[in-house]
């Protein structure tokens, strides 16, 4: 399977998903057949006023994926008139599937489902984050900042040597030798 990528209007990807299965439908195309629409997205837990509330957003802000064999153009047809959709990448005239390091990427999400958790983490000696299970593991190269604190990791992500910032939860496992501290 290859996939390809839509740029589309940031932080309205979820409404013009529905809008793109809703052109499909009406086109007469089926998931199945023509390509599935991906919106990959993580879950991070959010405190305002003392309150805690956990909230979906994009892995990709302002991108949907089409995973097919190849793009076909009734698809391209099809959802090329939907508000909100700007344009294929890399362009219109040149439209390529996702390969290299880019599309491993996506695939290590989706490994994880649509919607990815937090991932559960450890701080070494050195205070250096170590990454135990979720979809942070394997990335641990690409991790720019941690915030204790708020419990986020910022990771450079990239689309077509379009390269952008995107903070994943995670959960503070308390060591063995934390516990071995807290009972002297």
């Amino acid at each position: 399977m290859e996939y390809f990528v839509l740029q589309v209007q940031t932080r309205g990807e979820a409404r013009i998903l529905k809008l793109a299965r809703a052109g499909m439908r009406i086109a007469g195309l089926d998931e199945e057949n023509y390509g599935r629409l991906i919106f990959p997205q993580r879950t991070l837990t959010i405190r305002r006023r003392g309150k805690t509330r956990t909230e979906t957003a994009a892995i990709y802000p302002g991108y949907i994926f089409i995973e097919a064999e190849k793009l076909e153009p009734e698809l391209y047809w099809a959802l090329r008139p939907i508000q909100g959709i700007y344009k294929f990448l890399k362009s219109n005239t040149n439209i390529e599937p996702l390969h290299g390091e880019d599309r491993r990427t996506l695939l290590h999400f989706l490994e994880h489902g649509e919607t990815v958790a937090a991932s559960r983490v450890v701080f070494d000696e050195n205070n250096r984050i170590l990454v135990k299970e979720g979809p942070l593991k394997g990335l641990e190269g690409r991790i720019v900042k941690v915030d204790k604190r708020k419990r986020r990791a910022k990771v450079r992500l990239s689309v077509y040597e379009n390269s952008f910032m995107v903070d994943f939860g995670f959960e503070l496992i308390q060591t063995a030798a934390e516990n071995e501290k807290e009972e002297k």
